[in-house]
């Protein structure tokens, strides 16, 4: 009994829902700042190549190896007197009892079993460029992978724009479907007490109730669709605890000058960024086939450290310095067109750039527009919805009054829950538009600006020259 207890207890703990986490778009921002895997993977690139970068930083050092060699000859080196007069370019006279003796004696220079060991450095002092363009390129490299980086938190910013403010437009419609379901509900009691009275068909009563069925699956629908958007929400943010937005959809009065968005975009924008790396690291390459025309101006060293027992290691030197030059006659890598694609590669970049910034330009004006006809739309809307309510006001009262049959009370009803709807989705439409507006510009952290009051103008007049905006 005791296990099974404590097992009931566990079931039922369990089955308890998680505490809810109630967080503004914002913190939404700043939590997944913090706990995405993509931004993480993007940082440790970034990372990666800075340590590259500073590994090239070396190559302006000279490079220093200990060797130790063991050599095994088939034999002795041995140096013969014959030999040696023989060699002796200038005739040396010898009492002539010496000559046998000389000729018939020798000397080991070296022993079959010959071991060495020294240090050796090589310092480069002149290369063409090859080490200025290499420390070059993977500067650029580390300037590419910041601005991926860049590119990965933007995509990411307008990726929690969706979900975030998808979840509050769900609330909105689970809210408005609710409203329906209750107004429909009043109606259906009001048409069966006036069934009972005699004073509408029974048709009217059971399309009341056939209206109410439909809007309580309605209504149903659209609360397993936000439990579906809170889940994701909850899931991209990371988080064991069901996260709830508390930031509200909003639109702003007016926004800053197309300009504003337009100028910033084409100087921070990450994906220009990213050409420009592209273009340094071509410009490097092209530097490197040059630097192949060039010789190669070296110092080097070396300093023997142990040397066996020989006359040769006596009569080799201890120590020797040298200056080397390596000057490339014909090589097989072919470097003129090596060149010439490394030119291309520029030339590349360039139009890339070019068209890429009319590509921004196309970009931030149409997202410019969509959130300005968003804002037109939900204040459009403000009449219709006026509109509506009255509607629904009369048709309930002619209803009561048999003048109106039930048919015409749910439609009303049901049009008053589309416009509310609709004017919900343009405003969730404008904060898509104004938070792409604001990853394009890279002023993602000025969104609290347009939150704080929503209502209010834009101050234009305060628009920074960074493209910041102040809201008056």
């Amino acid at each position: 009994m005791k296990l099974k207890r404590i097992a009931m207890t566990l079931l039922c703990g369990l089955a308890l829902p998680a505490v809810a986490q109630e967080v503004t778009f914002s913190q939404a921002w700043t939590l997944l700042q913090q706990q995405n895997n993509s931004l993480a993977a993007s940082q440790a690139n970034v990372d990666r190549y800075r340590n590259l970068q500073s590994a090239k930083q070396s190559l302006d050092l000279p490079s220093i190896t200990l060797n130790a060699n063991y050599t095994r000859l088939d034999n002795d080196i041995q140096l013969s007197g014959q030999q040696l007069v023989d060699s002796i370019s200038t005739p040396i006279a010898l009492p002539p009892i010496s000559l046998p003796i000389l000729a018939s004696s020798y000397s080991t220079i070296a022993e079959k079993d010959v071991f060495t060991s020294s240090i050796r450095a090589i310092w480069p002092i002149f290369t063409g460029g090859k080490i200025i363009s290499a420390q070059s390129i993977a500067s650029a490299q580390t300037d590419e992978a910041r601005a991926q980086l860049e590119m990965e938190r933007q995509a990411r910013y307008e990726d929690l724009a969706k979900y975030y403010f998808g979840v509050v437009l769900s609330k909105q419609v689970v809210e408005t479907y609710s409203n329906v379901e209750k107004g429909l509900e009043q109606h259906a009691h009001f048409a069966s007490k006036l069934e009972q009275q005699g004073q509408i068909a029974k048709v009217e009563k059971l399309q009341a109730d056939a209206s109410l069925a439909k809007a309580r699956v309605d209504r149903k629908k659209a609360q397993r669709e936000l439990q579906i958007a809170t889940s994701a929400l909850t899931q991209i943010l990371n988080q064991s605890q069901t996260v709830t937005p508390v930031s509200p959809l909003f639109i702003n009065k007016s926004l800053p000058p197309l300009s504003a968005y337009t100028d910033e975009t084409l100087v921070s924008y990450p994906g220009l960024s990213i050409l420009d790396a592209k273009e340094k690291q071509a410009k490097g390459l092209t530097d490197v086939q040059k630097s192949k025309y060039y010789p190669d101006v070296y110092l080097y060293g070396n300093y023997s450290l142990y040397e066996d027992d020989s006359l040769a290691s006596q009569l080799k030197p201890d120590w020797f310095v040298g200056v080397g030059v390596s000057i490339p006659l014909l090589e097989t890598s072919g470097r003129s067109r090596q060149l010439d694609a490394a030119h291309s590669a520029v030339l590349q970049v360039t139009h890339l750039r070019a068209q890429a910034k009319q590509d921004l330009t196309v970009l931030v004006q149409k997202t410019y527009l969509e959130a300005e006809q968003s804002m037109e739309e939900v204040k459009g809307l403000e009449t219709s919805i006026a509109l509506a309510e009255e509607n629904l006001r009369l048709r309930r009262k002619m209803f009561s009054q048999g003048l109106s049959n039930s048919l015409e009370v749910v439609d009303a009803e049901l049009y008053l829950a589309s416009i509310q709807t609709q004017q919900h989705v343009a405003r969730f439409n404008y904060l898509i538009s104004l938070n792409k507006l604001l990853a394009l510009s890279g002023k993602m952290n000025t969104f609290n600006q347009y939150e704080t009051r929503p209502n209010k103008a834009i101050n234009e007049a305060n628009v920074g020259t960074k493209g910041e905006v102040n809201v008056s």
